[in-house]
């Protein structure tokens, strides 16, 4: 088990980067209609969200 819980942060940092430069791609190069990056937008959000519980999660007990 401890292999998993190692890997776990860095599946956290992962997500969070993909969700990151997903959402600034879509922005920078103005891709799509307006409706299209709001929903990029809040499923990198959601997408964060779960990246920072994986990442700073308590493995302590």
């Amino acid at each position: 088990m401890v292999d998993r819980e190692q890997r776990t942060p860095f599946y956290g940092i992962v997500l969070i980067l993909a969700a990151m430069f997903g959402a600034f791609a879509v922005n920078y190069y103005a891709f799509g209609a307006y409706w299209f990056r709001i929903a990029v937008y809040v499923v990198a959000a959601a997408v964060v969200a779960v990246g920072f519980v994986m990442t700073f999660r308590d493995y302590s007990h």
